[in-house]
């Protein structure tokens, strides 16, 4: 039962990190709840989470059962690549903001969630590296693993499109941009030392 916490807790943590990185979909949900509700960030969040379901059932029947063999060099490229998106995010939050764009709303929220994570490269790139490398170490302790780590990325996701919609949708700042730039920084530090750990415990 710990681990299961555990996968989930670790899944929302690194879902956030995602999340809150600026992309497509954030701007989608911006844009859409100027016009829209607040419920705006959750169907945008359900699109984007319909794109990741299937995607990771393909990690599980096909890419897993290739990459298994593979473990340690999956994890390796997931470790680095932690570490990179943690600087990356740190250097972006100096010029992250949140600001509403002048842009019409999307009209269908749902179809904007799976076309803004669909083209968005920071999300496959995501995908290849981080995600497949988390699945993957959550199938060797079975499936429920997996199945909690994406609750746990699924909880953030949600969560954090569903407070910016409620923000934009309500007209005031619930978020400062000082505070969003301080969460970056928070979140690229865990993700430097995530990816140091996650490397450091690689067995050749």
């Amino acid at each position: 039962m710990f681990e299961i916490f555990q996968m989930v807790l670790l899944g929302f943590i690194i879902g956030l990190t995602g999340a809150l990185a600026p992309g497509p979909t954030l701007v989608a949900t911006i844009n859409a709840s100027i016009y829209g509700r607040w419920t705006t960030g959750l169907k945008i969040s359900l699109g984007h989470m319909v794109v990741e379901f299937f995607l990771v059932v393909l990690i599980l029947l096909g890419l897993a059962t290739v990459a298994l063999p593979y473990t340690t060099a999956i994890a390796g490229i997931g470790g680095i690549a932690l570490v990179v998106f943690g600087v990356l995010t740190i250097m972006g939050s100096r010029k992250a903001v949140l600001e509403n764009s002048l842009a019409q709303s999307a009209a269908n929220p749902y179809l904007a969630g799976v076309m803004t994570s669909a083209a968005n490269p920071y999300f496959w790139i995501w995908w290849l590296s981080i995600g497949s490398a988390m699945v993957i170490a959550g199938l060797e302790g079975g499936l429920i693993l997996v199945v909690a780590f994406m609750i746990g990325h699924w909880t953030a996701d949600t969560a954090w499109y569903t407070f910016v919609s409620t923000s934009v949708s309500r007209g005031r700042t619930i978020l400062s941009e000082t505070a969003y730039k301080k969460i970056m920084v928070v979140c690229g530090i865990f993700l430097i030392f995530f990816g140091i750990y996650y490397v450091s415990g690689i067995r050749i």
